[in-house]
């Protein structure tokens, strides 16, 4: 059951995807489509589940899911993955990969493999203000708070020594 993301509880379970590059405009709107047609369908044994998703600075897919309703299963989840590597196939981009790491630029989102990024922070071309973006908070009020960070406050700190 698709909702308004913005009226998702704050203790929804969310994922969030990170694509290599931005996609375009056409893209985004074939994406949200997709995500519309897929979420709308989405259940866990046969249950509805009541859940949105948003796509920020044309490059992150994030799902969520209020689990208050009915909570995920392992074939929800699959299901979901599945529909996300599908997309991997369809625009190919890369969503999958948590070995990467995105971060502002100014205006701009960068993309780098950790060792890359590892050896930005050794070179000081990024500091502990740099904005990062921390992938691995597991619901929306961590993702309001501390998904788009100085990456000091994030787990991307360790590299900055």
């Amino acid at each position: 059951m698709l909702v308004d993301f913005n009226t998702l509880s704050e203790t929804s379970r969310i994922w969030i995807y990170q694509a290599n590059r931005s996609f375009s405009e056409d893209e985004l709107v074939q994406i949200e489509t997709k995500l519309d047609s897929f979420i709308n369908q989405w259940t866990a044994h046969g249950a509805d589940l009541k859940s949105g998703y948003e796509i920020k600075y044309k490059r992150f897919i994030v799902i969520a899911l209020d689990q208050d309703l009915n909570a995920a299963t392992g074939c929800s989840i699959d299901a979901s993955v599945h529909f996300i590597q599908q997309l991997e196939k369809e625009y190919n981009v890369d969503l999958m990969d948590k070995m990467n790491v995105s971060f502002k630029q100014g205006e701009y989102v960068a993309y780098k493999t950790l060792k890359d990024f590892k050896k930005m922070a050794k070179d000081r071309s990024v500091s502990p203000n740099t904005i990062v973006f921390n992938n691995l908070v597991t619901n929306i009020a961590e993702y309001k708070e501390e998904w788009e960070v100085p990456a000091k406050e994030s787990w991307h700190n360790r590299f900055l020594n």
